[in-house]
């Protein structure tokens, strides 16, 4: 099938990787899960990424998660096929597979194991997009220091027609975005990831999409619409509601996995809950407390009128 023309503004929320209660990956799970990020009016759904646990999941797994995403989601959205690894050869050949398995467009963590510099992670993105034709994503998250630079962006994309977006997760960064913008002629979209926290400062600067968690997906879909549209003081009397969730789940990437996958089970989409060891072993306490920030969003659905787990048939999400 030929993928749908790839065009992000909006939410491109990451597919979480569901599990039995044997640790095997329930693939009817991701159907539901595909078809709710679709009535949700995604722009478009990634996998497998830090929020689907893929650091977890062996080589054929990953691999499997794109193909069996692609054929659910039957053209309604486009399928963002991740591909993280350090090694340059390994990237490239994964993007090279996973663009023959019908991925739109392929995303790539910048390497973080070890401190890089930007001649390095050119060298590192030039080799994976000079093996694929379709668009590429630029992901880059740095706990301990700057992420890409706006020069870097510049000459990636100056080099790389199809370096498109660049997916960037650090806070106090609305000049950054006006900075790429401006140095690229608006060629390459700014995404921010960390579960959509800054989107309220970001959408206005100039962001194309926002990539969190599925659970939220509507949620911050209608919040970047009204943002979009400057009706900022509407879309702040939703996003305080559902930020205390997003602030919670993110103190720690497997504590966010628990309170995702506990969000979208209370939602009607996934029946289990499971995260693959190893794992947090939440507190009662913890718990405790996901569930009511995630029953407050629940109550924020019904109080907007969304619907706490829609469906569409195949052909109706485009």
């Amino acid at each position: 099938m030929e993928s749908p023309p790839f065009h992000i503004h909006g939410i491109v929320p990451i597919i979480p990787t569901p599990f039995n209660h044997e640790e095997q990956i329930a693939w009817d799970e991701l159907r539901n899960l595909i078809d709710f990020a679709c009535a949700a009016g995604v722009s478009a759904i990634c996998l497998p990424a830090y929020a689907s646990e893929f650091y977890k999941l062996s080589e054929d797994e990953r691999s499997r998660l794109v193909v069996e995403a692609v054929g659910d989601a039957k053209g309604r959205v486009p399928v963002i096929g991740q591909v993280n690894y350090p090694s340059a050869a390994h990237a490239a050949k994964m993007a090279v597979h996973l663009q023959k398995c019908g991925a739109s467009a392929i995303c790539v963590a910048a390497p973080r194991l070890f401190p890089l510099s930007d001649r390095d992670l050119l060298r590192y993105f030039d080799r994976i997009l000079k093996s694929i034709d379709v668009p590429l994503i630029v992901q880059d998250v740095n706990p301990v220091g700057q992420s890409l630079s706006v020069r870097f962006i510049g000459d990636l994309h100056r080099e790389h027609a199809h370096f498109r977006y660049a997916k960037l997760e650090e806070p106090l960064m609305a000049a950054k975005v006006e900075d790429i913008l401006e140095e690229t002629g608006g060629a390459v979209g700014v995404l921010e990831g960390w579960g959509g926290m800054y989107m309220m400062e970001l959408t206005p600067a100039g962001i194309c999409g926002v990539m969190p968690g599925l659970g939220l997906a509507d949620v911050l879909g209608r919040v970047f619409r009204l943002l979009v549209q400057g009706r900022r003081e509407e879309a702040c009397e939703i996003f305080q509601v559902v930020l205390p969730q997003i602030v919670f789940s993110l103190q720690n990437m497997e504590f966010y996995h628990h309170a995702e996958k506990r969000l979208l089970r209370a939602r009607g989409i996934l029946g289990s809950a499971k995260v693959r060891e190893s794992s947090m072993d939440l507190r009662e306490r913890e718990k405790e407390h996901i569930d009511f920030l995630n029953g407050r969003v629940l109550a924020l659905l019904d109080r907007l009128e969304l619907p706490r787990s829609p469906a569409v048939p195949a052909g109706i999400c485009s």
